[in-house]
């Protein structure tokens, strides 16, 4: 049951930051260095990821991420 007076969450938090990269593997700290998260380690699969913690959106730069990697 939802209560119909109460708002329906958004489906994904609203980006702080928009972030262009050339690799589709990106390591987010939040930065703002003992004020930021845990580092993690983010994939980006097609054109972009939200870091969980923070919300960054990082986006892979026009013509990036088309590598094979190693």
């Amino acid at each position: 049951y939802r209560d119909p007076k109460m708002p329906e969450a958004p489906v994904s938090p609203m980006p702080i930051e928009t972030i262009q990269v050339s690799d589709r593997t990106v390591a987010c700290d939040g930065g703002d260095g003992p004020l930021g998260h845990p580092r993690v380690f983010l994939y980006i699969e097609q054109r972009s990821v939200v870091c969980p913690y923070c919300s960054r959106l990082y986006e892979l730069a026009p013509g990036a991420g088309h590598g094979g990697g190693h």
